[in-house]
């Protein structure tokens, strides 16, 4: 029986994808990424904008963006993600393409087909690359499980209805509940 071969996608296979076709590159391999529904697009500006007047309010050094931005994790030319929110506080990772190594802080917002990967695949790739607080925000299941690496903890799972801490600045906190009531679900 003939060997499969299975094709290793670079950085190369990336940014020559399409105009609007967006996938992440993940071990070599490319994950088409489907659009985003109304609530996750709710969710993700809602809490890309807390982060983001938090760190204009302290006059911050870190960088909040939102997706689409490339993050790349240094893993000898197969790893660019799109996390759904990156906040990098070293200013020397940002380049012209995105981020270059690990963001401080990750939130990923789960869908049906991305559940998968944001739990299993994406949790060990962010806890290997150096990411220091990774959030996974689930609508389905109304909860947020929130990974600080650095601290070497067990993840925590904080309902939408309790504040959330964000580790990595100490006086921010969240409620995710009061971004789906804006939503009106």
């Amino acid at each position: 029986m003939p060997q499969v071969i299975e094709r290793v996608f670079t950085s190369e296979d990336y940014w020559g994808l399409p105009d609007g076709e967006r996938a992440e590159l993940i071990g070599g391999k490319l994950y088409a990424m489907a659009p985003p529904n109304r609530i996750h697009q709710k969710l993700l500006n809602e809490m890309c904008t807390v982060l983001t007047n938090y760190v204009k309010r302290n006059r911050g050094e870190c960088q909040v963006y939102p997706a689409p931005f490339a993050v790349d994790l240094g893993a000898d030319d197969r790893e660019w993600v799109e996390p759904d929110i990156s906040v990098i506080c070293d200013r020397t990772k940002l380049t012209e393409r995105g981020c270059t190594g690990a963001p401080d802080f990750i939130i990923e917002i789960t869908s049906p087909s991305s559940r998968k990967m944001d739990y299993s695949t994406k949790n060990a790739l962010y806890a290997s690359a150096g990411v220091r607080e990774y959030w996974i925000v689930d609508p389905v299941k109304e909860r947020t499980t929130v990974y600080r690496y650095e601290e070497d903890v067990a993840p925590v799972i904080v309902p939408f209805s309790q504040d959330l801490a964000v580790g990595i600045y100490g006086d921010l906190s969240m409620r995710v509940a009061d971004f789906m009531e804006e939503t009106g679900i």
